[in-house]
């Protein structure tokens, strides 16, 4: 748990010294730069849903995988 908050402490301080802005700005970017690598999945998650609407075969290609993967990882 600690390397976890040494690496966290690593963004803040890159954030604060690196950044462009005010320091207003800066600051509150260091505190929330963990939230880039969640807002990606949660971005790259609608995409393959939306995929799934659009394109029903890739749905049911990616349904019958996870079907698998399920069956095969428990």
């Amino acid at each position: 748990m600690a390397s976890i908050w040494l690496i966290y402490a690593a963004g803040v301080v890159a954030g604060l010294v690196l950044g462009d802005g005010r320091p207003a700005t800066r600051a509150s970017l260091a505190l929330l730069w963990p939230l880039g690598p969640l807002a990606f999945v949660v971005t790259v998650g609608i995409l393959v849903v939306a995929a799934m609407i659009v394109f029903p075969l890739f749905g049911l290609l990616s349904a019958a995988a996870a079907g698998a993967a399920w069956l095969l990882l428990t």
